[in-house]
C-alpha cells in the first residue's frame, strides 16, 4: 500500500507540473496575422519544437502544424487536405470567429475562408501554439473553444487521443494520388481501408480488435505508449519506454497513417540548445511489415510484387502502364474490349498466372475443379479473370483490383485478346493453356534445368554437412544429457567460435554465478554478445547450469535477458546472452555521476516487477530467481531493465507452492 500511495502522489505531482507548463505558454492576441512571404510566416511554440502557419507545398503554400526538424520539417497537421495550395498573396488572420484565410488573386479579388472555427458561440479572444503540438483558441476566460488535437488529419502526437467520434485519419496523397483511411469502426475496431473503397470490414487490409465498443479510445502518451483504452481497461498496441539519454533534451512521438497506407509509430530525438538544435528520427513500430499487404498500393489492372518497403507494381499481360514513370497509377488495356456486346465473337486466350491473388469482391463464386475454372471464364463474356484456390473459382470483371504476388498455391486465369501483344508486359508472358509442340519442348528444357540445379544443391549440401560434422561431434550423448538437450532450439556454439568471438576472453564484463562474463562479437550475425564461462564447475554447478539453460531458454520477455545459445564441450560449458550496453542497476544507483531521477527509479522498479511476475506466473515453467539484486538487473541501450543470472534459479510446477520447494540456499 505504501508503494501505491507513493506512486499516486508522484503521478499527481507530475500532472500538476504538466498543467503548469501548459499554462506558461505565449498567447497570440486578436488581430495577429501571418503571410507566406513576410517575416511572420508562423507562430512557434515556447520550446521552438512546433510551429503553426504557412509551409511550402508544390508551387504554393499550405497551412498546418509541423515539427521543426533539421534539415526538413515534419508536417503533423494540415488545415485542409483537399484544397489546392494558396499563393504568396494569402494571409492568415486571428479573428473572434477563428483563423481566417484572406486570399488575394491577380485581379485583386478577395476571398475569405474560415479555416479554424470555434466550437461554441463564445468569441475567440486569443490563440496559442503549445509545446505538445496542439494549436488552440481561447475565449476571454482562457477556456479552450477550438484545438487541433480534436481534428487530427493523418497524425496523432504524444498526449493526444483519437476516438470513434473524431474525423478519420486520411493519409497524405503522394505522387500516385493514393490515399488511405484509418478509423475506429462501429464495433470498436481500429481499421485501415483504401480511400476509394466502402467502409465494410471486408475491404479493410489491417485491423486491431480489442473491445466491442465504440467508446474505445486510441491513445498515444508522451512516452511512446500506443494503446486502445476502454474505461479502466487497455490493450497495448506498441509499448516504448525509452527516455532521453545524457545528450538528449526531448523525445517527441507521433503515430501516423503514412502515404503507403501503413500505420506507423515514429520517435524524434532532439539535443542541443535553442540556438543550435539537432534531431534524429527513428521508426519504432509498423502495423504491417509488407507494403504489398496494403490494398490499393498498386493501381487498377496491376499487381504488387516484393516484400518489406521495396514493393513494385507490374501490369497484367495485355495491359500497359498509365505512366511508366509512376507505376503506382495502374495500367490500362491497350486494345478495346467488346464485352457482351452483340457482334462478331472476339477471340481470346487464357493465360495462367500462378501465385497471384486478387483481393476484390468477385461477381461469381463456384466450387469446381481447376480445369473447369479457366474454361468457365473463357466462355463468360463478363469474366476478365478467374481466381482459383482450394477448389473455389472466383470470377472478376474489369478493372482488376488488389492483385498481389504471394508464395501461395493459387492461380489466376487471365483472359487476353488474341490481338493483344502481351510481350509489352515487363514480366515474361506465362504459357497459354492450349499448348503446342514448342511449349512442350520448353517445359522439358525447364524440367531438365531444374533437375541440374537440384543436383548442384544436393552436392553443395553434402560438402557443407561434412564440414559441420566435427563441430557437433562434441554434442554426443556422452557429453550432453539427451533429455536436457531436447529442451532447446537455441544455437550451439563451439568453444573455438566463442574464444574467437571474445578475442580470447580478453574483455571481462563482471562476475556471475559460478564464473565470469566476457564481451564478444559474432561477425556473421553482426551482433554483440555476452559470454558467461563457468569456471568453478562442480556437480552442483552443473545442475545450476542446466537449470539456467532450461529456464531462460523457455522465457521470452522484454524485461528478461535473452539467452542466445550455449556451448558444451566436455568440461567446458558456456552460455551466450544478449549484450546489455549500460551495465547493471547497481552501476546506475551507486556509481553514476548524475543522480537518477525518482520517476526513473519508479519506472525501473516497475519493469523489474513485470519481469519477476512473468517468471513467477506467466512463463511455461514457473521460476524463482533466488538471487535478485541490483548487480543482476542489467540495463540495455534504451535503459530498459532486464533480469539476468539464473545460476541460482529454482523451478516450480504450476500446482506447487513456493514454500514446498525445498530451496537449499539462502534467498537473495
Amino acid at each position: 500500500m505504501g508503494s501505491i500511495s507513493v506512486l499516486f502522489l508522484l503521478s499527481i505531482f507530475l500532472l500538476a507540473v504538466d498543467v503548469k507548463a501548459q499554462l506558461n505558454h505565449s498567447k497570440i492576441p486578436l488581430g495577429s496575422w501571418l503571410s507566406p512571404i513576410a517575416n511572420r510566416t508562423s507562430w512557434v511554440s515556447p520550446s521552438g519544437l512546433f510551429a503553426f502557419g504557412f509551409y511550402p507545398q508544390d508551387k504554393g503554400f499550405a497551412i498546418g502544424i509541423w515539427l521543426r526538424n533539421q534539415p526538413n520539417n515534419t508536417i503533423v497537421w494540415t488545415a485542409d487536405t483537399d484544397n489546392q495550395p494558396v499563393s504568396s498573396k494569402a494571409t492568415l488572420n486571428l479573428t473572434s470567429d477563428g483563423i481566417k484565410l484572406l486570399h488575394r488573386t491577380e485581379h485583386r479579388e478577395e476571398t475569405s475562408i474560415t479555416y479554424l472555427s470555434r466550437y461554441y458561440s463564445t468569441p475567440a479572444d486569443s490563440a496559442s501554439m503549445l509545446d505538445s503540438g496542439n494549436f488552440v483558441l481561447y475565449d476571454n476566460s482562457s477556456t479552450v473553444v477550438w484545438e487541433s488535437f480534436e481534428r487530427p488529419t493523418d497524425t496523432i502526437l504524444g498526449g493526444q487521443n483519437y476516438s470513434h467520434y473524431n474525423d478519420e485519419l486520411v493519409s497524405r496523397s503522394d505522387q500516385s494520388g493514393r490515399r488511405y483511411r484509418l478509423r475506429i469502426d462501429d464495433k470498436g475496431k481500429l481499421v485501415s481501408y483504401p480511400d476509394s473503397s466502402t467502409l465494410a470490414i471486408e475491404t479493410a487490409y489491417w485491423s486491431f480488435d480489442a473491445f466491442d465498443d465504440t467508446s474505445v479510445i486510441l491513445s498515444l502518451n508522451q512516452r511512446g505508449l500506443l494503446r486502445l483504452i476502454l474505461g479502466s481497461s487497455s490493450i497495448v498496441i506498441s509499448a516504448n519506454n525509452s527516455y532521453p539519454g545524457e545528450k538528449e533534451n526531448t523525445i517527441i512521438y507521433r503515430a501516423m497513417l503514412d502515404s503507403d497506407g501503413i500505420f506507423k509509430l515514429y520517435s524524434h530525438h532532439f539535443w542541443g540548445n535553442s540556438s543550435n538544435t539537432s534531431s534524429r528520427m527513428y521508426s519504432e513500430w509498423s502495423a504491417l511489415g509488407d507494403q504489398c499487404e496494403v490494398k490499393g498500393f498498386c493501381g487498377f489492372n496491376s499487381y504488387c510484387i516484393g516484400t518489406g518497403s521495396k514493393a513494385d507494381c507490374h501490369c497484367y499481360p495485355g495491359f500497359l502502364f498509365i505512366n511508366p514513370k509512376n507505376k503506382f497509377l495502374g495500367c490500362f488495356n491497350n486494345v478495346s474490349e467488346d464485352g457482351c456486346s452483340k457482334g462478331p465473337m472476339v477471340p481470346y486466350n487464357i493465360i495462367a498466372l500462378p501465385n497471384i491473388s486478387l483481393g476484390d469482391f468477385p461477381y461469381s463464386v463456384v466450387r469446381t475443379k481447376q480445369e473447369n475454372c479457366n474454361t468457365s471464364c473463357l466462355g463468360d463474356c463478363n469474366c476478365r479473370a478467374a481466381f482459383y484456390s482450394n477448389g473455389t473459382c472466383k470470377k472478376f470483371k474489369l478493372p482488376l483490383k488488389y492483385g498481389r504476388s504471394q508464395n501461395l498455391s493459387v492461380m489466376i486465369f487471365l483472359k487476353v485478346n488474341r490481338r493483344n501483344d502481351v510481350s509489352l508486359d515487363p514480366r515474361p508472358p506465362s504459357p497459354v493453356i492450349s499448348m503446342d509442340g514448342k511449349k512442350i519442348l520448353i517445359i522439358f528444357l525447364t524440367l531438365g534445368f531444374i533437375a541440374l540445379i537440384c543436383s548442384a544443391i544436393a552436392i553443395s549440401c553434402f560438402f557443407t554437412y561434412r564440414q559441420q560434422v566435427h563441430r557437433y561431434r562434441n554434442l554426443s550423448p556422452e557429453n550432453v544429457n539427451v533429455e536436457f538437450a531436447g529442451n532447446f532450439t537455441l544455437r550451439s556454439f563451439s568453444y573455438n567460435e566463442l574464444e574467437k568471438a571474445t578475442n580470447g576472453f580478453k574483455e571481462p564484463l563482471g562476475e556471475g554465478s559460478f564464473g565470469s562474463v566476457y564481451k564478444g562479437y559474432v561477425s556473421e550475425a553482426n551482433k554483440t554478445i555476452a559470454v558467461k564461462r563457468l569456471e568453478k564447475f562442480v556437480e552442483e554447478g552443473e545442475r545450476d547450469f542446466r537449470a539456467e539453460m532450461t529456464a531462460i531458454g523457455r522465457t521470452h520477455h522484454r524485461n528478461i535477458v535473452q539467452l542466445l545459445g550455449f556451448c558444451i564441450e566436455g568440461s567446458r560449458k558456456l552460455l551466450v546472452y544478449e549484450y546489455t550496453s549500460n551495465g547493471s542497476l547497481a552501476d546506475l544507483l551507486f556509481k553514476a555521476k548524475k543522480r537518477t531521477l525518482w520517476k526513473e527509479r519508479v519506472r525501473i522498479a516497475l519493469e523489474v516487477a513485470r519481469g519477476v511476475f512473468y517468471l513467477h506466473q506467466e512463463c511455461e515453467v514457473h521460476i524463482i530467481h533466488c538471487n535478485l539484486k541490483p548487480q543482476n538487473i542489467l540495463m540495455d541501450d534504451t535503459w530498459t531493465a532486464k533480469i539476468s543470472d539464473f545460476g541460482l534459479a529454482r523451478l516450480s510446477v504450476p500446482n506447487q507452492t513456493r514454500t514446498a520447494m525445498g530451496i537449499g540456499r539462502t534467498i537473495g
